[in-house]
Order: structure tokens, then sequence, then C-alpha cells
């Protein structure tokens, strides 16, 4: 297991557990400018091939958060799936990615 809380933001972690080559990572919190970084380096752990990003513990979502979840998108590919809370989908549409295939629909 991963938890990095390097900035001291107590609202934000980033636990990742892998899995057969998938990274499963659980981000709560707010992400942004000083978490984002967290989120991606969680996520792309040597050995790791795959990615499950589980946003829908996330209260909180800003431009950084967007540019760490599009160079995981860039990074996986295909092998990228993102379960978004509907906070993170809000950011997400606003921004014109809630059609992207990896995010996941709404629950």
């Amino acid at each position: 297991m991963f938890v990095d809380q390097e900035g001291a933001d107590l609202n934000f972690s980033a636990d990742a557990v892998v899995d057969g080559g998938r990274a499963v990572v659980t981000v709560t919190g707010e992400v942004d400018m000083s978490t984002a970084d967290a989120m991606f380096r969680a996520a792309t752990r040597d050995g790791v091939t795959a990615a499950t990003l589980d946003l829908r513990e996330v209260s909180f979502f800003d431009s950084a958060a967007i540019h760490a979840l599009l160079q995981l998108a860039e990074f996986y590919g295909d092998r990228l799936t993102v379960l978004a809370s509907s906070q993170v989908r809000r950011v997400l549409e606003i921004s014109g990615l809630a059609s992207q295939p990896w995010l996941s629909p709404a629950d």
C-alpha cells in the first residue's frame, strides 16, 4: 500500500494497491496543485501497466488535477478507468472531458 501525503495536506490521500499489474488508486479529499503530482505518482508505480483511479471521495478537483488526469490518460490509454465523484464529474463536464472513454458512467 502506498500513501502519499507529502504536502502535509490532511484533506488528501492517495492509496494505491497493485494487483496483477493494475494499480487501484483511491484518492480522497482535495486534488489541487499541491497534491495532483502525488495522485499521478501513486498511479504510475513500477510494474504497473493499467490503473483504476477511484475519485469518488474527492471533494475538490482543479486544473492541476485535470492536467495530472490527462497525463494518466496519455500514459495508460485504454488501460485507464476513472470512477468520479459528482464534484469531479461536474468539473470534467465543464472541461469538455465527460465523454472520455476512461470515465466510467455515473453510478
